[in-house]
C-alpha cells in the first residue's frame, strides 16, 4: 500500500452500504412478508493481512478497535500467529443475526411498522393478495397512506360481478374516480389475482383499457367529422349540421352506412392530422375528412365500411408521418397518402423544419416511392431530422392535389 493511502477494510459504513442495498431491493420487507431464510446474514467484510499486520500495525490496532465498538453487528474472529508480533486476535467475519436488528440499524423503523401493518390489512381482507406484498414490497410501501383504499375497491368489485356502470358512479366512503384512475397500473394487477377469469375480459390489456378489462364503462371514443358536401340529401344534411363539423361517438361512426344513402353519398374519406388543415379542407363532392387520431386508429377500424371507399391519408412528411400511414394501412390496406411525396417536399424547402425525435424502423407497407421517401429521411439525405409540416404546404397544391383525385368538377363551390 502507498504512503498516505486508507486501508480498504470494513468498517461501518460499508457494512451498512450491504443492508441498504438489500433496503433498496426490497428484501427486508420481503422477510416480513412470509418465512424466509436470510437470516443469519454473513456480510462481505474486508479484514486485514499477514503482511498488514507486520508493515501497518498500529493502523491494525486502530481499525480492531473501531470495528469492536460497532454495534449491531455480531463479530467471528481468528488467531493469527505472525513471526515478529506474535499471535493476534482479528475479527474476520460480520454478521448480523435478525431482521429486527438490521432494521435498526438502518433505521427503517417505521417503514418497517408500516408494511407490517400492510401485511396485517391484507391477511384480514384479502389473503390472496399477500403474495404481491411479497413481489413488490417497495410500491406497496409508498401506497401506505392508500392501502386500504384499495383493498375497499377491490373487495367491492369482487362483490360486483359486471358493475356495468362509470368509474364515477363507484360510491365508496374515501373514494373518488381521480384516485381509481391515478391506481390504475397497481389495481390491474390486485385485480387480477382475486377475480375470477369470467369476470375479467382477458383481450383487454394496459391501463387504458382498465375499465373495459374489468367490467365499467368507458368514455365513448369521439370521431371528429366534416361532411364536405353541403348538398347531401336527409338525413345526412340533417347530421351534418350548419357548419358540417361533427363530433359522434365511435359506435355511431360505426354505424354510419345504416343512414339511408350514406354509402351512395359517401365514397371518399380523408383523414389528416392538422385541425386547421382539417377546418380548411376544401368542399368536395360525395366526402367527409376526419381530424386524425395520430397512432390510434382502434375506433376507426371498426367501421367496416370504410373497406369500401377510397381513403386519402394526408399526414407530416416527416418519419412519425409515414410510420402513421404505415400503421393505418394494417387496418385499412387501400390507404393513399396525399401530399406526402418527393415533389411537394422539394417544392416546400424554405418551409422545412426539424423533426425532434425521428422514428427509424422497418414500415413494410408503403409504396415504392413512398419506401424512397422515407429511406431518406431516416438517413438524412436532404437534412438532419427533415420534416415537413402539412400545414406549410401551399393551399394552392392542396387543390391541385384534389383537383387530381376528382378531375373537372370536383370542388363544390
Amino acid at each position: 500500500m502507498n504512503p498516505g493511502q486508507q486501508p480498504h477494510w470494513s468498517d461501518k459504513k460499508s457494512l451498512l452500504r450491504q443492508l441498504q442495498k438489500l433496503w433498496d431491493k426490497g428484501r427486508l420487507l420481503q422477510v416480513q412478508c412470509q418465512a424466509d431464510d436470510l437470516f443469519p446474514l454473513r456480510l462481505n467484510f474486508k479484514f486485514p493481512g499477514s503482511r498488514d499486520l507486520s508493515d501497518q500495525f498500529n493502523a491494525v490496532r486502530d481499525w480492531i478497535s473501531a470495528i469492536q465498538k460497532l454495534h449491531g453487528f455480531r463479530l467471528v474472529y481468528k488467531s493469527v500467529r505472525h513471526r515478529i508480533i506474535g499471535e493476534n486476535r482479528l475479527p474476520v467475519e460480520a454478521w448480523v443475526d435478525d431482521l429486527d436488528t438490521t432494521i435498526a440499524l438502518l433505521n427503517k423503523q417505521r417503514e418497517a411498522a408500516a408494511f407490517a401493518q400492510l401485511i396485517d390489512q391484507t391477511q384480514q381482507r384479502l389473503p390472496p393478495l399477500i403474495p404481491w406484498l411479497n413481489q413488490y414490497p417497495l410500491k406497496a410501501l409508498a401506497l401506505a397512506d392508500d392501502w386500504p383504499k384499495l383493498l375497499d375497491f377491490v373487495c367491492w368489485r369482487q362483490q360486483h360481478a359486471d358493475p356495468g356502470m362509470y368509474l364515477r358512479q363507484v360510491s365508496l366512503p374515501g373514494i373518488d374516480s381521480k384516485l381509481i384512475e391515478r391506481h390504475r397500473g397497481v389495481l390491474s394487477q390486485l385485480l387480477d389475482r382475486v377475480l375470477s377469469a369470467d369476470q375479467i375480459q382477458s383481450d383487454m390489456s394496459g391501463i387504458k383499457h382498465f375499465e373495459a378489462r374489468y367490467g365499467f364503462r368507458r368514455k365513448p371514443e369521439r370521431i371528429r367529422l366534416r361532411l364536405l358536401h353541403p348538398q347531401l340529401a336527409p338525413p345526412l344534411a340533417l347530421l351534418s349540421g350548419a357548419d358540417h363539423d361533427i363530433s359522434i361517438t365511435a359506435n355511431d361512426f360505426k354505424t354510419l352506412d345504416q343512414h339511408p344513402g350514406f354509402i351512395e353519398q359517401i365514397k371518399r374519406v380523408f383523414i389528416t392530422e392538422n385541425e386547421i388543415n382539417f377546418l380548411a379542407f376544401p368542399p368536395q363532392r360525395n366526402s367527409l375528412v376526419i381530424f386524425g387520431a395520430g397512432y390510434g386508429f382502434e375506433a376507426l377500424a371498426q367501421a367496416a365500411w370504410l373497406a369500401s371507399v377510397d381513403i386519402f391519408y394526408w399526414g407530416d412528411i416527416d418519419t412519425h408521418g409515414f410510420a402513421i400511414l404505415d400503421q393505418l394501412r394494417a387496418r385499412f390496406p387501400h390507404v393513399q397518402s396525399l401530399l406526402m411525396d418527393e415533389r411537394t417536399l422539394m417544392a416546400h424547402r424554405e418551409f422545412w423544419g426539424m423533426e425532434k425525435t425521428p422514428e427509424c424502423r422497418v414500415l413494410p407497407r408503403l409504396t415504392t416511392d413512398e419506401q424512397t421517401l422515407y429511406q431518406a429521411l431516416i438517413n438524412n439525405h436532404h437534412q438532419s431530422h427533415l420534416r415537413l409540416e402539412q400545414e406549410r404546404i401551399q393551399f394552392d397544391d392542396v387543390l391541385a392535389a384534389l383537383a387530381a383525385i376528382y378531375g373537372k368538377g370536383g370542388l363544390v363551390q
